[in-house]
């Protein structure tokens, strides 16, 4: 598995594990960062840094555009992983969004339900459709905040 795939992956076990345990991410992070068992590659922390960040603009994209579903209703794996994919499509230098969306489908299908890959496949091409609106007429393809939702 690649370096980044697998700092993804870890970052995805982070968000989760935080969530779960209902304590802040980024104290979870630094937590992990200092046992180093599993080891915390600064990828996965500059991901969970990100999504830290943006946490509110993220889960208003997720929550504006996730039809029948609630954010609280959603499986908490598809929740992270939509979160880690938007932060990347979004805010993420240096990645493309096909990889941020390919990558996060395969932690869907390797994590979650079998409709999950679909469901996140279609959230993040969602917003990159939303990113490239937002971004005609202005030079920056990462926007500082979230694109607006019609």
């Amino acid at each position: 598995m690649p370096a980044r795939s697998k700092a993804r992956k870890r970052a995805l076990d982070v968000l989760f594990e935080a969530e779960l345990r209902r304590v802040p991410v980024l104290e979870l992070l630094a937590e992990r960062m200092t046992l180093g068992s599993p080891p915390v590659p600064e990828y996965a922390a500059e991901l969970v840094r990100g999504v830290a960040a943006h946490r509110e603009e993220i889960d208003s994209l997720i929550t504006e555009n996730a039809v029948g579903w609630t954010l609280d209703r959603m499986p908490a794996v598809d929740r992270n992983i939509l979160r880690l994919g938007i932060y990347e499509v979004l805010w993420a230098d240096g990645v493309p969004d096909g990889v941020a969306i390919s990558e996060a489908v395969l932690l869907a299908r390797d994590l979650s339900t079998d409709a999950s890959p679909a469901f996140i496949n279609g959230m993040l091409s969602r917003v990159m459709d939303l990113k490239g609106v937002s971004a005609r007429g202005n030079d920056d393809s990462r926007p500082e905040d979230p694109p607006e939702l019609g």
